[in-house]
């Protein structure tokens, strides 16, 4: 009977630490999505700066200054 409440013990002892992991895992895991949706936000608006001045480069003549 002895080995049983042993071997019982050891499985709640795993349990225990794996509930724990998992606790701490989510957490990480959730972090890492709020990184990752801000992160695409601003790759977002970096993408329509990025438009909104190549679509202002094409407008000014590619041609030499006066000076030259």
């Amino acid at each position: 009977m002895i080995q049983v409440d042993e071997r019982l013990e050891r499985i709640e002892i795993k349990l225990a630490y794996l509930e724990d992991f998992l606790e701490r895992l989510q957490s990480a895991v959730l972090e890492q999505n709020k990184q990752a949706e801000k992160l695409s936000q601003e790759h977002r608006v970096l993408k329509e700066k990025i438009l909104f001045l190549t679509k202002e480069l094409e407008e000014i003549p590619n041609r030499k200054p006066p000076h030259y």
